[in-house]
């Protein structure tokens, strides 16, 4: 694999073994993506109920309630606090928006992917300034862009195993302030001078500083193990399975559109207000903004120049944001009067080469997940996959629709199938709403929930890519109404 997509970038948008796998498959068409549009808000249709996934023996484990703060563009109305602010308010918005006691959590957990390194467990500081009690544990976890998605399967296990009965799960993450270092050697200095003693030692420390050594460390946007950007590998990803440019705009154009016609409709209601100290009151995702595929296509090439198709109209935009999530046993949750939105079922984590197949998580992690839940994809109502974004989307549906792909990459038989366009993420998704890294997880989880209710669908499911290789897919069931 790593020969052809070498091969691709050097010669020509797509190498001819991929070719001949996938130009045939076009995926999208304008036509086909801006006729999705339609679906953002079906009238409520009961389907046949399926059988349960509840298995004998097994705790029931549920969500309660999900709530975000809006995600909004980084450096605009959050630029001035940090990002246990942003947690905060989650918290506090799940707060008000199930009434819970205080001291009703038996645990708390977070996950971000920046850390602020005055509040390294955001979980914790956060949990405080909301008036969560002092005796409620929490950590924070780190998983890139599936950080709340281990949040709240790791929610899952500590009550699968009866340490706990309810647990916070969310996620944060704040762009618009990421923390810069000194360089390493400027560094090392400034640590002997801490140690220096006399005024001579002082003096020749800082007699050995040079101009390069205040050139400061940025946060890497690079994988440390392929020293590649996320956007690099897109635009390979792409390339090797023959996404076209204009597959990737129509793409982003349908969620944008999408998006607006369920913020316009009142759909999105997990997303809270949130009185920002000094400025207005936010109740709005701010990324939200349908174009027209002409202004798209004057956009340049982000990452690989001149030739990627990757711009940023058709890539997630660094986003500042919070989430909150309520997970309990069902037997805990009834007894405390509370009507469970859905049940989390099945989970799997996949992981795999993070310099050629770095986005392709959903592929991975789908199959393996409906297996462990006895579905196929004809069983699943309602789809959400994270949209990092549009060729990494656009990729990995052509890569599931693959059985030369399942069968020479994954080991399968054949390939799992592609998620019908009309259960595809019909509120929109990353590229529209947003996507900060460590917050996104449980936006995914909530929607598949609220949208299993609205359209009266019983199986969901929620796939995600992240850094690393790695990647997440979650079973949803809905709640009886």
């Amino acid at each position: 694999m790593a020969s052809m997509l070498l091969n691709s970038m050097r010669s020509s948008p797509v190498s001819p073994a991929w070719a001949v796998q996938f130009a045939a498959r076009s995926l999208s068409t304008t036509a086909q993506l801006q006729a999705q549009v339609l679906f953002v808000n079906p009238s409520p249709v009961q389907t046949k109920s399926k059988k349960s996934l509840a298995r004998p023996g097994v705790k029931n484990i549920v969500l309660v309630e999900g709530v975000r703060t809006p995600f909004l563009l980084s450096g605009t109305t959050y630029s001035d606090l940090m990002p246990h602010d942003l947690a905060r308010a989650a918290l506090q918005g799940l707060l008000h928006k199930t009434a819970l006691p205080k001291d009703a959590v038996d645990y708390i957990i977070y996950g971000t992917v920046i850390q602020e390194v005055k509040t390294s467990n955001v979980a914790r500081e956060a949990a405080l300034g909301a008036g969560f009690s002092d005796k409620i544990p929490a950590h924070t976890v780190t998983m890139a862009c599936i950080s709340s998605n281990q949040a709240m399967t790791s929610a899952a296990g500590l009550i699968a195993a009866g340490q706990c009965d309810a647990v916070v799960a969310g996620g944060v993450e704040f762009m618009s302030d990421v923390p810069i270092r000194h360089s390493r050697k400027m560094r090392k200095t400034m640590l002997s001078l801490n140690k220096a003693k006399t005024l001579g030692q002082r003096l020749s420390l800082i007699g050995g500083i040079r101009l390069a050594h205040l050139s400061p460390e940025l946060p890497a946007v690079a994988e440390f193990s392929t020293a590649e950007t996320m956007g690099h590998s897109a635009d390979r990803l792409a390339a090797a399975f023959g996404v076209s440019r204009v597959e990737q705009d129509e793409f982003a154009l349908r969620s944008h559109s999408l998006a607006k016609k369920a913020q316009d409709a009142g759909l999105l209601e997990d997303v809270i207000s949130f009185k920002v100290p000094g400025r207005d009151i936010v109740s709005q995702d701010n990324g939200i903004r349908p174009s027209s595929m002409e202004k798209m296509g004057k956009l340049k090439p982000a990452f690989v120049k001149p030739h990627g198709t990757v711009t940023a109209a058709n890539s997630s935009f660094l986003t500042d944001g919070a989430s909150a999530v309520l997970i309990m046993s069902e037997e805990k949750a009834l007894a405390m009067g509370y009507k469970p939105k859905a049940y989390l079922r099945d989970f799997v984590y996949v992981s795999q080469d993070p310099k050629d197949q770095l986005l392709l998580g959903p592929t991975y992690g789908t199959p393996r997940v409906l297996e462990r839940a006895g579905l196929t994809m004809g069983d699943i109502d309602v789809f959400e996959f994270h949209e990092a974004f549009a060729g990494q989307i656009m990729a990995n549906l052509k890569a599931m629709d693959s059985d030369w792909f399942a069968q020479t990459y994954m080991g399968r038989k054949s390939k799992v199938g592609t998620p019908p366009m009309d259960k595809f993420n019909l509120w929109g998704g990353s590229l529209s709403l947003g996507h900060p890294f460590g917050a996104t997880g449980c936006r995914l989880v909530t929607t598949v929930a609220h949208r299993l209710k609205k359209e009266g669908g019983q199986y969901g499911l929620v796939a995600a890519c992240a850094a690393g290789g790695q990647g997440h897919a979650m079973v949803i069931e809905a709640y009886p109404q």
